[in-house]
């Protein structure tokens, strides 16, 4: 008996404008995607039920007027966050890009080092150092940690070359741990995913590091590594065709862009728990 195709919620509101395009990425990854406002989704919290993951798109929700993703951050932390432990604890994975992913801190899903989300914030994510909109590519580099184990604990992330490229496109993405001991609980659990990088992994300044994040850090997951979130766009990149060196490409490598292998490990892991 086939398996039913694995569900992905995208949620919007207000100035979200990457629902579509990480729809469409689901999609390609095997997955069927709906999008859902958050009012629909309060006044159905049992909707989040019939899902097997959670997506948070980019854009600048509510128009990013007290902070960016605060005004959604805390609609979802007070009136759908039992909803939103209960769909984590069956071991859904979550995914927060950009603003998702500004969200996703901002509510205390990440990185919850303390195992319980959204009862600590723990980190944020800032004014960009250089003062400006960043809207570009960037090199990230999968970070390793002390055991092999470690460098694949975020499930989104496995297989994955070490360097591959994505856009960033945003104005407040840099990631600031609360205090040293954030920090240094993060490289020690091994939820450091991505940090920036040159073209050859060297970990540099601006402008390889858009924003000025503190260890350059690019993208962190929570403690089990299902609950995954990073300032680039992998949904800009599911196509060769979306990169900007595409003419240069060999032939072989004209398929389909590496940003996809992202959203196939979120489907392909939600597969596997059906």
């Amino acid at each position: 008996m086939m398996k039913r195709k694995v569900k992905t919620l995208i949620l919007r509101t207000a100035g979200t404008n990457c629902d579509k395009e990480t729809a469409f990425a689901f999609d390609l990854a095997g997955a069927e995607a709906d999008l859902m406002h958050i009012n629909a989704l309060i006044r159905d919290r049992s909707a989040l039920d019939r899902y097997d993951i959670l997506a948070i798109p980019g854009g600048f929700s509510y128009g990013d007027d007290i902070a960016s993703g605060k005004i959604l951050a805390n609609e979802l932390r007070f009136s759908l966050r039992s909803r939103l432990l209960r769909f984590v604890k069956e071991g859904k994975p979550v995914i927060g890009i950009c603003n998702g992913f500004q969200i996703l801190v901002k509510m205390g899903f990440l990185p919850d080092l303390s195992g319980d989300p959204g009862s600590h914030i723990e980190a944020t994510l800032s004014l960009n150092d250089s003062g400006k909109f960043e809207d570009r590519w960037v090199y990230l580099k999968k970070v390793s940690g002390a055991r092999s184990q470690v460098s694949e604990k975020c499930i989104w992330t496995r297989g994955l070359p070490e360097v591959i490229q994505a856009p960033v496109a945003h104005g407040e993405g840099k990631f600031m741990p609360k205090d040293d001991r954030v920090l240094e609980n993060l490289k020690k659990n091994g939820q450091i995913v991505f940090r920036y990088t040159d073209r050859e992994g060297n970990i540099e300044g601006y402008p390889h590091n858009p924003n000025g994040s503190v260890d350059n850090i690019a993208g962190i997951c929570d403690t089990t590594g299902r609950i995954f979130g990073l300032m680039p766009h992998p949904e800009r990149h599911v196509t060769f065709l979306q990169h900007p060196n595409w003419r240069r490409s060999d032939s072989e490598k004209k398929a389909m862009g590496i940003g996809l292998e992202i959203f196939k490990n979120g489907v392909k892991f939600a597969r596997n728990c059906i």
